[in-house]
């Protein structure tokens, strides 16, 4: 694979020479007479990793680059300016000051899927129009055309996708909204499923370590989601879907601009399911019933003269589903409303949830200084689960409140920036697992410090530390670095290493154990959680990104190599088919991922897109080191998305089309069962395709139909022991395929600009 690599280099070798003309020129405050040179902007071709910063008199020298004419000029506090520049020559630019929280860039058509080359870290930003290539009906169902994320099912019952990046599940995420820790505690089982996918304005997906400034609980990487807002979304939006399996879903928006500064939102989601799918006819439902409401009131506020910027956000939710047999009726076969064990009873799982969220965010720039600014950010949040699986129950209250205060500023010139602040969390968890207590509170201080150097030439860099004071962690430091070398025009190699830490909710995040005969074994060593230890990890990642142009058409390639190394872990050993065991590590743990990717312009508007993962996740169990079960070691990865041109009044057709291909997976071991229960040590290779064609009638409408599966690939026995749901061997957990068959979809989507 490297000959092909090196091969691949050189061909693109002409590509990164440099023209010896320059583009000369100096950067001011404003066009008046007595204007300020501003030392540090950076001034970049568009599309380019050619960049420089200004000196301190504001000068800079960049070379000229035939192929492109877009120079970029951008400082903190000002709006960026974009020039057509096409011949050598001396220029004068002068920004405009703004008074925006973030740097603003220029407008210009988006790539659906953007990857940075100029930050240390190693970000891809997500954006709705890569969402709405698939039918995205929420958060956990946003990452199919997106190679970055793995998505599978948790269980044979509920239905509920589980995201997995570099070789972890979410646990290791740190998934927040809008940089406020959103999915977590007692919402880590089904809280992606309570973002309905026309809220996400764009998804920021961090591999590696990521900021200090958001936490200590990062471990693999951060997913952050960004909400529409009501300043810039439609007055007026509604989508409808369903699909042939009985599944409908309905959102609105409505955006209102009170006044200039002040706007406000109100967003409604609902979605229903009644139809009883068992299409391997098992007995059981192959997809869960139920339904959602979820309603979120947004208020937005802006000052640009005075520097003041605000959000808040209200949101309620419902959300109730059934699950297990088809003939299970809550209403008289529940096994604590009086029944027996005999064997003869109906199996079946009630899972209600009710949360309240709300979160307030206050920004302050300081108009003299547009550089320096103040950050206020709060939320509090409960979430309530009750539910029970045949005659096992489990319920979960969970009371939490952050906050943090973040000051920005810059040392000499926008170059060296720093970020510091304090941050405080409170959770309260209220747990029953049938008869056990495991209610305790948490609560933790910490203050941090990150520098960012930023320098388009050559280096970046952020490196950050925090140090926190947890009642059940202790006091512990948390170090986080970046950095990020321009070797050539377009190419941009990272490395990055950094400590994550956080308490392990074993019984929220792993609510698929319920489901099963198995006995729980908590083997405690004396630790403040569950009587286990916090788990600790450091990840250390390398990537490189390089951009080219091919027979006058874009593209890039990338490779990661990431490591996570567990100095502690809470082992969830599944290799006995009795019993699920909880305990410390003894031993190492250790994720290692691999990922190369590629993107490129076949044809005008036909994008085509792949990647290959290897995946190398082993821990010590008890009975010796094993590879992670249910997890493909190879993964196969292709897209591919075709727009026609859109007419004046924005009439196009779409098309897309995504493969994944699985390797195959190591499955827990099951010898200890009779023969009729036991499963081979590996699952079978398959493929998974989806594809979806939109029309667009107009800016204001357009109508979606799609598929899923469309290989119609069903794993045998989702659920193990169906026969016999309340016997030893009943088991819903080994799950490594999809357990619907093909699923065919439809929907449409109006808004009012």
């Amino acid at each position: 694979m490297n000959k092909y690599i090196v091969v691949l280099l050189l061909c693109m070798l002409p590509y990164f020479s440099f023209s010896q003309e320059k583009v000369e020129g100096v950067v001011f405050d404003s066009d008046a007479s007595n204007a300020l040179s501003l030392s540090g902007a950076n001034v970049y071709w568009q599309d380019s990793q050619t960049g420089v910063v200004t000196d301190f008199d504001g000068k800079f020298t960049i070379p000229y680059l035939k192929e492109f004419n877009r120079l970029i000029i951008s400082y903190v506090g000002f709006e960026s300016d974009t020039l057509t520049i096409n011949a050598p020559k001396t220029i004068r630019v002068n920004l405009k000051p703004s008074n925006e929280l973030d740097e603003v860039v220029v407008q210009q058509e988006r790539d659906a899927i953007q990857k940075t080359y100029f930050s240390p870290q190693n970000v891809i930003t997500v954006n709705s129009d890569e969402l709405l290539k698939a039918a995205c009906c929420n958060l956990a169902e946003s990452f199919e055309t997106n190679p970055a994320i793995d998505v599978n099912l948790s269980d044979g019952l509920t239905g509920t996708k589980q995201i997995q990046m570099l070789g972890l599940t979410s646990p290791y995420l740190l998934i927040t909204q809008e940089n406020i820790p959103m999915v977590r505690g007692a919402s880590q089982a089904y809280g992606l499923t309570f973002t309905p996918g026309t809220w996400i304005e764009s998804i920021q997906i961090t591999k590696g370590a990521g900021s200090v400034v958001n936490g200590y609980e990062s471990i693999s990487g951060q997913i952050n989601t960004e909400l529409v807002k009501p300043l810039t979304d439609n007055a007026v939006f509604v989508n409808g879907y369903a699909n042939q399996n009985g599944r409908y879903e309905l959102n609105t928006h409505f955006n209102k601009k009170l006044t200039d500064k002040l706007s406000t939102g109100l967003y409604i989601h609902g979605n229903k399911r009644t139809q009883k799918e068992d299409n391997n006819e098992d007995g059981f439902l192959d997809a869960p019933l139920g339904e959602q409401i979820n309603v979120m009131n947004r208020w937005q506020y802006q000052n640009p003269e005075t520097g003041f910027v605000s959000f808040l956000n209200v949101r309620f939710l419902n959300d109730e589903k059934q699950v297990g047999q088809v003939d299970f009726n809550p209403n008289t076969d529940r096994v604590d409303n009086g029944g027996s064990l005999s064997g003869a009873e109906v199996w079946g799982s009630e899972i209600n949830t009710r949360r309240f969220d709300t979160s307030l965010k206050l920004g302050y720039v300081f108009p003299e200084l547009p550089f320096q600014s103040f950050g206020f950010q709060t939320a509090y949040s409960f979430h309530k689960q009750d539910s029970y699986f045949g005659f096992r129950s489990y319920d979960i209250s969970h009371e939490s409140i952050y906050s943090s205060l973040l000051f920005n500023s810059i040392i000499g010139d926008t170059r060296n920036k720093f970020k510091t602040g304090i941050s405080f969390a409170y959770d309260g968890y209220d747990e029953v697992v049938t008869t056990d207590d495991y209610s305790r509170e948490d609560r933790s201080v910490g203050a941090f410090l990150e520098y960012s150097y930023e320098n388009l030439e050559k280096v970046s860099l952020t490196a950050g530390l925090r140090v926190d004071n947890h009642n059940r962690l202790g006091t512990f430091v948390t170090p986080r670095f970046h950095i990020r070398y321009t070797p050539w025009d377009r190419g941009s190699l990272r490395g990055s290493f950094g400590r994550g830490k956080r308490a392990a909710n074993i019984f929220a995040e792993n609510q698929q154990l319920f489901a099963s005969a198995r006995q729980i074994n908590i083997a405690g060593s004396g630790g403040n959680v569950y009587g286990l230890e916090p788990e600790d990890a450091w990840n250390y990642g390398v990537s490189f990104l390089q951009g080219f142009n091919f027979l006058n058409k874009k593209g890039d390639i990338s490779l990661d190599y990431y490591i996570t190394d567990f100095e502690n872990q809470v082992v969830v050993d599944w290799e006995n088919p009795q019993e699920v065991s909880f305990y410390n590590l003894e031993g190492e743990s250790s994720a290692k991922s691999f990922q190369v990717e590629l993107n490129y312009e076949l044809l005008t508007r036909l994008n085509f897109r792949t990647s290959y993962k290897f995946y190398d996740v082993s821990t010590d169990y008890k009975s010796g080191n094993l590879q992670k079960s249910l997890q493909a070691q190879h993964r196969f990865f292709v897209n591919l998305g075709y727009e026609t041109e859109a007419k004046d009044n924005g009439a196009q057709w779409k098309f897309d089309y995504t493969l994944h291909s699985f390797g195959e997976a190591r499955l827990p071991d099951t010898s200890a069962n009779p023969v009729e229960y036991q499963l081979p040590a590996f699952s079978p290779t398959y493929n998974l395709m989806n594809a979806q064609v939109t029309k667009v009638f107009s800016n204001s409408f357009e109508v979606y139909v799609g598929g899923e599966n469309l290989s119609d690939v069903q794993q045998i026995n989702p659920v193990l022991g169906a026969d016999n749901p309340f016997g030893p061997n009943f088991d819903t957990t080994i799950v490594y395929a999809p357990i619907m068959g093909r699923m065919f979809y439809g929907g449409f989507r109006f808004k009012i600009l």
